[in-house]
């Protein structure tokens, strides 16, 4: 009995000693972190380390030689908020975001967390972090415009991330996500660009307004064409129907206007053919009428014409042959007269033309003709001016015809004796 005590102490302080051990050098591995057991060395490719990483599982430390470690491999939320941060352009921008990063659990990002983060609490990893995500901000404003970083913020985030990628590798570190959540800027500069947006936003919608509109408009009046087109289809198949029925009618109807047209005419052609006769007869009476009334009197009237045409063309004859008789005698006196022939005849005229101009005189009654001397009295330049004017007119000269008539008496007196 004794014995048996004795073996259940020895195997009950065993047991404690076993327990002990483990509690002090075997480590379990959460999801959520990473395992260290410095002091080891084995080699990392071309490389020699000093540590060895569990990751996921359990490992048992050993004793004297390693030291455990753990790494929070859990999500680190940071704030960012940049001020001044020049663009390109000069404009000053204020840029806040959240970043949610965590320390790499994967090779070979893992090492440079190892090297440069292990042993640092977590406010000193996110103090590393937010200072080099808010340099690599800079970094990234500093090459866009304040237009493109305020257009697309998912780009500027992605540009971030490209940049601040191979810094956070160095460092251990991996960004899992990054949000832009507002921009601003103490000069107002993105705001004129809002404006400037938003009229043109205002000007994009009432343009869409009125091609909408437009396009609204448009279709109406196609569609009023379509009925309009459809309206006159409709209209121009009744007219045609109509047309059609009009014909058909006309049609059955042309027969029997055709036969009463036709009667009229045989009626109108009976009518005229028994009127002929009586027409003929009227003819032959007017011809008649017209003979004694008209031709008759006429062919008298054209005889009489004839012989009293014949009696005056006698007449005529005979007078011409006086006339022609007394201008031949005329001649002769003219020629026997010789050179006083002119005086003579105007002589023989003088008593014509007298008459012919004193009727163109009130008639006066001369009981004496006096002529007086030219320088005492009147009468006798009233007869010189007539004898003057007589001269002028007719180219007869009385004074010089007398002269020749008495020269000329004078010289036959003697021969007639």
């Amino acid at each position: 009995m004794p014995g048996l005590v004795l073996l259940l102490v020895i195997l009950g302080g065993g047991s404690g000693v076993i327990s002990l051990i483990i509690r002090n050098l075997y480590y379990i591995c959460q999801p959520n972190e990473v395992l260290i057991f410095a002091g080891a060395q084995q080699r990392l490719g071309q490389k020699t380390v000093g540590y060895r990483l569990v990751k996921g599982g359990s490992s048992i430390r050993k004793p004297l030689v390693e030291k455990a470690l753990r790494m929070d491999l859990t999500n680190m939320i940071i704030e960012l908020k940049v001020t001044n941060a020049y663009s390109k352009g000069g404009i000053p921008l204020q840029v806040d975001g959240v970043a949610n990063i965590k320390v790499a659990g994967e090779e070979p990002a893992i090492h440079n967390a190892i090297e440069r983060l292990l042993g640092k609490s977590r406010k000193e990893i996110e103090k590393i972090a937010k200072e080099t995500l808010e340099g690599n901000l800079r970094g990234v404003l500093a090459s866009l415009t304040p237009e493109q970083v305020n257009e697309d913020k998912i780009a500027f985030a992605k540009s971030l991330l490209d940049e601040a990628e191979e810094d956070l590798e160095k460092l251990g570190l991996v960004l899992d996500t990054l949000q832009i959540q507002n921009i601003s800027d103490n000069v107002r500069y993105l705001d004129s660009i809002g404006r400037k947006q938003q009229a043109q936003l205002q000007r994009d919608a009432r343009i869409a307004e009125a091609k909408a509109k437009a396009a609204s408009a448009i279709q109406t009046a196609e569609n009023e064409k379509i009925t309009a087109v459809r309206r006159i289809d409709r209209d121009t198949g009744i007219a045609e129907a109509e047309a059609e029925r009009r014909i058909q009618d006309a049609l059955t109807k042309r027969g029997a206007v055709v036969a009463e047209v036709e009667a009229e005419i045989a009626s109108e052609l009976v009518r005229f053919q028994s009127d002929i006769p009586v027409q003929q007869e009227r003819i032959k009476q007017i011809t008649e009428q017209l003979k004694a009334d008209v031709i008759a009197p006429a062919e008298a009237e054209c005889k009489r014409s004839i012989e009293a045409a014949k009696g005056d063309a006698a007449q005529i004859i005979e007078d011409g042959k006086a006339q022609a008789e007394g201008t031949k005698q005329l001649a002769e006196s003219w020629r026997a007269a010789g050179e006083n022939a002119r005086d003579i005849f105007l002589l023989q005229k003088l008593e014509t033309l007298l008459k012919t101009l004193s009727a163109t005189v009130p008639e006066v009654n001369v009981q004496n003709v006096t002529v007086i001397d030219g320088q005492t009295g009147g009468t006798a330049k009233q007869a010189i001016a007539v004898m003057e004017q007589l001269k002028q007119t007719t180219g007869l000269d009385i004074a010089s015809a007398v002269n020749n008539l008495t020269s000329g008496a004078a010289q036959r007196l003697p021969e007639g004796k």
